[in-house]
């Protein structure tokens, strides 16, 4: 059994993680501000004396004594990390500093929740973790896409000079129950809509891609990431599964039963035309590959969402 923190344990994958660990029988440290999370994410763990709520926010130095460190506490989605994105620079900057040196105080090993976002409107395609990015420095986009590139930067830099391990993964879109309902991130979006029976928004023509990885896939390899000895990444977690904004919007109407219209409307700027992760380090490094295809994993995707949405 091992002492393991959790920065972002009530949000949306944090709770996930949650799950997981707990279900291994470590003793886990839930940290949240909970300005994303929600207390209802992690409340079926609340009485276990494995289990402890801290209600903090990163970007303040906290001293704990744990063996791991999941650092995922940030706003991910562009509708929350838009909303104040000098607190989200911040999180990813300064959460990143104090929780490598609380990891460096108590010896802890530490994983960097990053994201594809680091590839910006890539280049390349499928991306690869040697990828530099094409990222816009001075976007909308940019106090997530920059704060997370800073986030590994000090990973590196704390492992080279200080000797933290560290563990990087670069998340790529990833969905399932405990979305929120205001997510603004495509699949809540579609399947909240569909359900609602309002127009499905499609941005552009709906020929942009994105890869769907359903959440305990992207937990299982977090945790393999975690648990790897040798290896610091970056890696890439996420299916490879490619589709089109209308070939997923199809899919959430043919699962919903849905008579949605689909609704187009003007891209925003800088979202990336395509995205789809290569997943060869993942699988030669962890033997991790996602399991759950798309339309698999929807269905208890939208099962949460018509619940959420019955309880008004």
């Amino acid at each position: 059994m091992q002492r393991i923190l959790v920065t972002g344990g009530a949000g949306f994958i944090g709770s996930h993680l949650v799950d997981a660990l707990m279900e291994q029988g470590h003793e886990v440290l839930c940290l949240d501000n909970l300005f994303t999370g929600s207390k209802s994410n992690i409340a079926h763990h609340l009485g276990n004396p494995r289990f402890e709520l801290v209600r903090h926010d990163v970007v303040e130095p906290i001293l704990l004594e744990v063996d791991q460190v999941y650092n995922l506490a940030c706003p991910a989605s562009p509708v929350h990390y838009q909303y104040n994105p000098v607190k989200t620079a911040k999180t990813n900057v300064l959460g990143a500093l104090n929780m490598l040196g609380l990891a460096k105080r108590v010896g802890a090993r530490i994983l960097q929740a990053s994201t594809s976002e680091v590839y910006g409107d890539p280049e390349m395609h499928p991306q690869r973790e040697e990828y530099w990015g094409n990222v816009n420095p001075i976007g909308l986009r940019s106090c997530y896409d920059e704060g997370k590139r800073l986030a590994e930067t000090l990973m590196m830099d704390y492992q080279r000079s200080n000797n933290v391990e560290v563990r990087i993964v670069r998340i790529f879109n990833t969905y399932g129950p405990r979305m929120a309902v205001n997510d603004g991130r495509v699949v809540s979006n579609f399947a909240v809509q569909a359900l609602r029976g309002e127009p499905i928004t499609i941005y552009g023509e709906g020929t942009q891609t994105r890869s769907f990885c359903y959440v305990d896939d992207l937990v299982a390899g977090m945790i393999a990431m975690m648990e790897s000895e040798d290896f610091t990444g970056p890696v890439n977690l996420g299916n490879p599964a490619e589709f089109t904004m209308l070939e997923l919007a199809q899919q959430v109407l043919k699962l919903t039963g849905s008579q949605s219209a689909i609704e187009h409307q003007p891209l925003p700027p800088d979202d990336p035309t395509q995205r789809r992760p290569d997943i060869g380090l993942a699988k030669e490094r962890l033997g991790w590959s996602p399991t759950v295809k798309l339309a698999q994993g929807l269905v208890p995707t939208i099962d949460y969402f018509r619940s959420v949405l019955d309880q008004g």
